[in-house]
């Protein structure tokens, strides 16, 4: 690593630090798996996530966090985090994507975060939620998310060689998805609705095993950027424009000077090509394996990707927590 230079950009795997820092989470996390209690998952998963990350050699500013520094004591948007030296990155974090299915013992939710050089994610502003279309590898370079959803369906079909009626669409399972949900049916591909967690649901689409070809819907804008920064390392792509809940929020963001017509690409989400992401299991999903516990300890199954590289690596690991409890 070059550290001589002051904000150096990162040149080492940072991903394989911040597998720490998911593991953490997701073992917190998943101490409250069906206890009905989302908000104690949470701030348990922040609390591990925070003092772990702590001690990871950069200095990094979180741009995608708990919310601002008045709602959230820790990884608020704006905190600087890391043991302050070089390099310089921005942080993106989610330390439970699916609290709720945490909460009611439901399977897919991770502990996710992604990291990138300085000034390279970003910043959605007041927008919580944008329309995101989201596919692997075969269909980087075919959607459009201007055009129709018939459109987009074809040109993933073709793109891999199969038909419409073999294509299988994530959707995240809201009243707002009822018009694309029978678009996608009048269409004849498959869906599969998902109850939380669109991180994981587009991650699926570039991992093979997983089945799943396309995403489509209305989610959350911090985990668009965060999904961009895996799909960038996967090789993937993805594709989005803010989406205002109300005029409100429409009058603030473009008050802000922002476009919610303009089309979001991966690159616009997280600019460059090093940024890093990691992502460990907390319930039992089609991803990544949840945490079991065990009489001494704990197993996990994390993913750890790199986009300089083009390196994804799941990892299982086997921790001690009598060990782990000494610091």
């Amino acid at each position: 690593m070059t550290s001589s230079a002051e904000g150096a950009a990162p040149d080492r795997n940072l991903a394989m630090e911040l597998v720490r820092v998911t593991e953490a989470a997701a073992m917190a996390g998943a101490r409250f798996m069906g206890r009905g209690d989302k908000l104690g998952a949470d701030g348990a998963a922040v609390d591990a996530m925070r003092v772990v990350l702590s001690t990871v050699a950069m200095d990094g500013v979180v741009v995608i966090g708990e919310g601002e520094k008045d709602e959230a004591p820790m990884l608020f948007n704006g905190e600087r985090i890391g043991t302050g030296e070089p390099p310089e990155t921005d942080i993106a974090v989610d330390p439970i994507d699916g609290t709720t299915l945490t909460a009611l013992g439901r399977g897919g939710a991770l502990a996710v975060i992604a990291v990138s050089e300085r000034g390279s994610m970003f910043n959605p502003g007041p927008c919580v939620y944008m329309e995101k279309i989201a596919v692997g590898p075969e269909a980087a370079d075919v959607i459009d998310i201007t055009q129709p959803v018939i459109y987009n369906l074809e040109a993933v079909a073709k793109a891999k060689g199969e038909q419409v009626r073999d294509v299988t669409v994530v959707i995240l399972d809201r009243p707002r998805h009822e018009e694309l949900i029978n678009e996608v049916r009048a269409a004849g591909a498959r869906i599969r609705l998902i109850g939380d967690g669109d991180i994981a649901g587009a991650i699926s689409t570039a991992w093979p095993e997983s089945g799943a070809d396309i995403l489509l819907g209305i989610g959350g804008t911090p985990e668009g950027v965060i999904t961009a920064a895996a799909l960038k390392c996967m090789g993937g792509s993805m594709q989005g424009r803010l989406w205002a809940r109300n005029d409100a929020e429409r009058a603030a963001a473009i008050a802000q000077g922002y476009d919610l017509d303009a089309v979001l690409t991966t690159d616009d989400l997280v600019a460059g090509d090093n940024c890093f992401f990691a992502a460990t299991g907390v319930t039992d999903g089609e991803l990544l394996r949840g945490v079991h516990y065990e009489r001494h300890g704990a197993t996990t199954q994390s993913l750890v990707m790199r986009s300089k590289s083009g390196t994804v690596r799941r990892i299982d690991a086997r921790h001690r927590l009598d060990k782990l409890k000494l610091f």
